[in-house]
């Protein structure tokens, strides 16, 4: 039995969850770094006396470099190894939320966040598709909930510490954390991330059956002579030929729709709902309160979507999430001016939003065959991102344009429908085919 297949069908080894924990420690600490300026705006609006379509720029900003980094840099995941592109994209991470700390205006703070966010976006496919990767078959869905729980929990940590950051050192504090934190993750992720066995046996990078040996060694499995058979053949390393054709080229279709919806109001609920908060109150503090609950209710929704992938098939259960989180921006909506129900129902609307990217990070990697893994969740996540880059810009003109906060979460409770059906569309091209991707490829 070879490394890739004993990794799928035997019991989940130490490195396997090693591996799983370095990348959730990774995800938290992109939570924290994609949702800093969430927190950090409510503050920095009155320090430099912006409206709301500036402060949406501003959010925007990082959303916008996610979608251009996803797009155009992770799928050198699969030319140079999910590995050396995570330990290359934390480098300059960590240079952009240091360059944060140092803008004097709103241009300087946009291209900053813009460029930390390039390489924000590119790397969540790897680490996404490393720990799917590393998962055995029966596990993957829990595993990847768990997994999930990642970057709500960082962000919330980071929403719970940013007071206290920008009292001690101005609006610039949680910056410098985000920097310091993303760094030793860095040397972490140097010390003991190991290669994709799968981009090792599809790519067979020179060198590979040397590494191969090595996480064998690692798992506590045979060494290997020569590497196992490549399953993908050349013109199933051409990303757009695999990822647009035939069933394939179905799922993609509904699987980018669907997440994009999600993303949209994802990065709505995180962006806006601290400002809308400290806005009604008058108090920044509960603004930063509500975006921590939001992402607690995420922590839970991620936790939920382990536990149901035991029983359901996990796109069912993301299905089921989307629905749910339609009724949860309409909770949310209806109670907006009482502050105790406000804050209690955000916790539900974290649990769907930020919940259901964990369930879309967990469904799309199976998707795609081993060898355009990287392209076709990158991709994915662009594109939902390219998508979501209008959100907070598109929330700042509709509010300065006389729309109240409640028809905005109205609004996106609509979006989140759309995805549900979406994501229900996409389970239906399962029926009667085989899960495995290969087989999907080839039919087609």
């Amino acid at each position: 039995m070879d490394v890739r297949e004993a990794i799928r069908t035997q019991p989940m080894r130490r490195l396997q969850v090693v591996t799983v924990a370095i990348c959730l420690v990774l995800t938290m600490i992109d939570g924290f770094d994609v949702l800093v300026m969430a927190f950090v705006a409510p503050h920095l609006a009155k320090v430099w006396q912006l409206g709301q379509v500036q402060v949406g720029y501003l959010l925007s900003a990082g959303v916008f470099g996610m979608g251009l980094g996803a797009v155009l840099l992770s799928p050198l995941a699969d030319r140079i190894g999910r590995r050396r592109h995570v330990i290359i994209c934390l480098v300059f991470i960590t240079l952009g939320m240091a360059l944060s700390a140092t803008a004097s205006s709103v241009a300087e703070l946009v291209a900053y966040r813009a460029f930390a966010g390039l390489f924000i976006g590119a790397v969540v496919a790897s680490v996404n598709i490393t720990v799917s990767e590393y998962s055995s078959d029966k596990r993957r869905g829990t595993v990847m909930g768990i997994y999930g729980i990642g970057f709500p929990l960082g962000a919330a940590i980071g929403g719970a510490v940013t007071s206290q950051l920008i009292a001690a050192y101005g609006w610039q504090g949680p910056f410098i954390f985000g920097a310091i934190t993303t760094g030793v993750v860095l040397l972490i992720s140097i010390a003991t991330l190991p290669e994709s066995i799968e981009y090792l046996i599809e790519r067979r990078p020179a060198g590979a059956l040397a590494q191969y040996n090595k996480i064998a060694d690692r798992l506590g499995y045979a060494r290997a002579q020569a590497l196992p058979a490549a399953i993908s053949t050349a013109a199933s390393r051409v990303a757009h030929k695999v990822i647009f054709s035939g069933v394939l080229g179905r799922r993609t279709a509904f699987l980018w729709v669907a997440y994009a919806c999600l993303t949209g109001a994802f990065y709505f609920a995180n962006t806006w709902t601290p400002k809308l908060l400290a806005d009604a109150t008058g108090n920044p503090a509960m603004g930063v309160k509500a975006g921590v609950l939001v992402l607690l209710g995420g922590v839970m929704g991620a936790l939920l979507f382990a536990a149901l992938s035991t029983r359901l098939r996990p796109r069912l259960v993301t299905t089921l999430l989307m629905f749910a989180g339609a009724v949860a921006f309409m909770a949310y909506a209806n109670n907006f001016s009482n502050v105790s129900l406000a804050l209690a129902t955000a916790v539900l609307v974290g649990a769907c939003a930020n919940g259901g990217i964990a369930a879309y990070y967990a469904i799309s990697p199976p998707i795609y065959p081993a060898a355009v893994r990287g392209a076709g969740v990158g991709w994915m996540i662009g594109f939902g991102r390219c998508v979501a880059i209008s959100t907070p810009i598109l929330t700042g003109y509709l509010l300065a344009s006389g729309w109240k906060p409640q028809q905005t979460y109205q609004f996106f409770a609509g979006v989140l429908v759309v995805a549900g059906i979406a994501c229900l569309l996409l389970d239906r091209t399962y029926r009667g085919r085989s899960e495995n991707p290969e087989a999907a490829h080839a039919a087609a």
